[in-house]
């Protein structure tokens, strides 16, 4: 157990039990409604984007998107794609979806359940953080009528010192709630990079334009135009809606502040369906995949054999996927 009575000094900066709770919520909130942040980024740029450097009219387009669009990273996806289709051998739709499941589960859902873990040790930490909170505004008090300090420095003393005494305990588990976020800083550049390297790939100056233009299936053919019929674009929307949803129903008593990320995200998820309307098909068809897959690494952690495995701290229900359709059965069919 931490000392507290030696930490009674200033230098130390600001925390509350409630806040800390707080900004653990808010961590998980923007994990699960990650999926549902990257698909509102707006991609309706239409100018022409070079797959390399120096091309034909590559002066046309300037600025920082055609320099984004022209990036290594992009390019490195374009070959990644590339790579994919012509070692399986599959149709381009088909290769899109292969590629896509292959990066978000090699890639992404190894930090998911590096997320949950981190998660699951912050709240873990709450009953000691509770129990240390105690001890400390006890001696503080002893403190205080020592010292003569009035309320306010009594409570700024408070705040400080647990504020180290939290600070020691993420060290001690090494699980500071910044780490829950790394899922964010890789999934988002990533989701950017493969959209901007199927759009350039989608151009009728990339060397693949062709194949892309007879590469799709069903009503979506051609992958290098936008789907006329909406139907891509009203799936990725409601994959996300989905996704909120899904986030929603585990929230027995939300935050006014996490109500309020909720119903942004919604209008996200409805605006996201004619700005899908506007980019190619291939964008499209990766959009509902990247959804798709994200819905079901979500529903796959929350898998009593997931947690097991995870060997997470915190309890978690036997039950999961029947508490969940309760849930929704009780919010939405009474």
């Amino acid at each position: 157990m931490l000392s507290v009575g030696a930490l009674l000094r200033p230098g130390l900066l600001q925390l509350s039990v409630r806040g800390l709770s707080s900004a653990v919520i808010h961590r998980k909130s923007a994990a699960l409604t990650c999926s549902a942040l990257e698909s509102a980024a707006v991609f309706v740029h239409r100018s022409p984007v070079r797959t390399q450097s120096g091309g034909p009219g590559a002066g046309c387009d300037s600025g920082w998107y055609s320099g984004l669009a022209d990036s290594a990273p992009i390019h490195l996806c374009e070959h990644f794609l590339v790579n994919v289709q012509q070692l399986s051998g599959l149709p381009w739709w088909l290769s899109i979806a292969l590629a896509t499941l292959s990066a978000r589960t090699f890639i992404t859902l190894p930090l998911a359940a590096y997320q949950l873990v981190i998660i699951s040790k912050v709240e873990a930490l709450q009953v000691e953080i509770s129990e240390l909170a105690k001890r400390l505004r006890y001696e503080v008090s002893v403190r205080a009528r020592e010292t003569g300090w009035r309320e306010r420095e009594s409570r700024f003393q408070f705040q400080r010192n647990l504020r180290r005494l939290v600070s020691q305990l993420y060290v001690r588990e090494n699980c500071h709630p910044f780490k829950a976020s790394l899922l964010v800083w890789i999934q988002l550049p990533l989701w950017v990079s493969m959209s901007l390297a199927l759009r350039n790939l989608s151009l009728d100056q990339s060397a693949l334009h062709g194949e892309l233009a007879a590469g799709g299936t069903l009503w979506f053919p051609d992958l290098t135009s936008p789907d006329s019929t909406w139907i891509l674009p009203l799936c990725v929307g409601l994959t996300n809606l989905i996704i909120m949803e899904v986030f929603s129903l585990q929230k027995l008593s939300p935050t006014r502040f996490q109500k309020m990320v909720l119903y942004l995200m919604r209008g996200f998820s409805v605006l996201l369906v004619p700005i899908t309307a506007t980019v190619p098909s291939s964008m499209a068809l990766y959009w509902f995949t990247s959804s798709l897959v994200g819905l079901s690494h979500n529903l796959m952690l929350r898998s009593v054999l997931i947690h097991k495995i995870l060997q997470l701290r915190t309890h978690r229900s036997e039950t999961p996927y029947r508490d969940l359709l309760s849930a929704f059965l009780s919010k939405y069919c009474k």
